[in-house]
């Protein structure tokens, strides 16, 4: 299975100490350059930082086309547009990517996306972790992580948990 990763549920995962969950479900993670920039040229680490550059199942891989990422920086940051021209190039079966803008132009242009929300679900029913709302809930306090209330409450029903 080919997947591509955004850098946001890198960042989100790896705040509070679930990143692994990407090698459980997917088993090698691949990331354009410019994600690889976005987590590492940085003036202080974020999270993802040292994970990107030490693990093994996260690989960096340079996109061809750079007429198509000029075209969708149009619209898109530079992680977005690489990480959408490299699921492309890859017939990826798999694009993670968080980004409304980001999740609509993917969408538009048949690829499969999935947010960090999916990679939980995919995680719970993998039977990976248990539930879904405390790590969302870590996600949300310790990441910055955000969601509507709506979404959430939708998001834990999809689960089969409650917001209690």
């Amino acid at each position: 299975m080919i997947v591509v990763c955004n850098t946001s549920p890198i960042t989100n995962l790896a705040a509070i100490g679930h990143l692994s969950l990407l090698q459980q479900l997917y088993i090698i993670i691949l990331i354009p350059e410019a994600v690889f920039r976005e987590l590492v040229n940085v003036s202080s680490p974020v999270p993802g930082t040292q994970e990107v550059q030490t693990l093994g199942w996260i690989q960096t891989q340079s996109v061809v086309d750079r007429e198509l990422v000029i075209s969708l920086e149009q619209e898109l940051d530079p992680g977005e547009a690489e990480a959408i021209a490299l699921a492309l190039e890859l017939h990826a079966d798999l694009l993670l990517l968080d980004e409304r803008r980001g999740y609509r132009v993917a969408s538009r242009l048949n690829l499969r996306v999935q947010g960090v929300l999916g990679v939980l679900l995919a995680a719970k029913f993998r039977g990976l972790i248990s539930s879904v709302k405390p790590i969302l809930d870590e996600m949300i306090d310790r990441a910055g992580f955000w969601v509507s209330q709506n979404v959430y409450t939708r998001f834990l029903e999809q689960a089969g948990e409650t917001t209690h």
